[in-house]
């Protein structure tokens, strides 16, 4: 039963935004906080909870989406491994239990979770109303290196909020790409995103242009902290990484996908997530 929760929830996507928390983490303890097992589990756990909270409601909500799309059907719910009343007691388990942790990591982190949770949990109605859903999805990830830095300084920099910049336009421009797969579905429910509205090739041109300011942004963020040499191996192994994922989707074949969404994405967060983190404290 536990491995059909971890299918839910696709747990193994985790490695998206948790990099990114690490590098909050650590960042606030190069700035003189005293590094503690017992602050970076919590961090970690208040990840874990935040984003099973996030992804089980979303395949709650999406339930009878999915049950009518083909490359969906036999997700978790539609094809009743779990049933909704299960994944929605797992949404509220996870979102106390992500509250909770914060508590006993500091007043702000405690005060602050309620938005975060309705940010995370919000962006699966945005769909329905808005294409601007692959935004609110990048805004939901970006909260993890400003909230794991908030948990060690419980102050905000501008560091932090300039990785968070970073992930918001990746996470956005990878999820543009993602929803090409499921733009003739979506304008059958009249369901909204940036596929829907644009296009296939106008929104290949806007991911590349989210990725651009990504690339700014990380460039930017080096030259805020004068980081060293790693940081730049990470910033380089990053960007050549969006370029490849460009490279290998057209618009008439959109057979890699899965190769530039999970795979591709998942090398760059981790690779660029471990040589910052070394570059910090080395």
């Amino acid at each position: 039963m536990i491995n059909k929760y971890l299918s839910l929830v696709k747990f193994s996507h985790t490695i998206f935004a948790m990099p990114f928390a690490l590098i909050g983490f650590f960042l606030g303890v190069s700035e003189g906080y005293s590094f503690s097992w017992h602050l970076l589990i919590p961090v970690l756990l208040c990840m874990v909870f935040a984003r099973n909270a996030a992804m089980a409601f979303n395949r709650y909500i999406d339930r009878s989406i999915d049950l009518k799309n083909p490359r969906t059907v036999e997700r978790e719910i539609p094809s009743k491994q779990i049933s909704p009343n299960q994944a929605l007691i797992f949404v509220i388990t996870n979102s106390i239990l992500f509250v909770l942790t914060t508590y006993f990591i500091n007043t702000i982190c405690f005060y602050l979770s309620p938005i975060a949770l309705i940010v995370i949990l919000g962006y699966s109605l945005t769909k329905r109303f808005t294409f601007l859903c692959h935004f609110i999805l990048g805004l939901g990830l970006s909260l993890a290196p400003i909230g794991a830095y908030l948990a060690v300084t419980g102050v905000f920099n501008w560091l932090p909020i300039l990785f968070s910049l970073t992930v918001i336009t990746w996470v956005s421009g990878f999820d543009i790409i993602y929803s090409l797969q499921d733009s003739d579905f979506d304008k059958s429910l009249n369901l909204w995103s940036v596929p829907v509205v644009l296009g296939t090739v106008k929104s290949m041109r806007l991911s590349v242009f989210l990725h651009l300011l990504t690339a700014i942004t990380i460039v930017a963020a080096g030259y805020y902290y004068e980081f060293g040499w790693l940081y730049w191996l990470g910033v380089l192994v990053f960007n050549v990484l969006l370029v490849y994922q460009h490279l290998i989707i057209k618009p008439n074949d959109l057979s890699r996908i899965n190769l530039a969404f999970f795979t591709t994405n998942g090398i760059a967060s981790v690779l660029f997530g471990l040589l910052v983190v070394v570059d910090l404290l080395y």
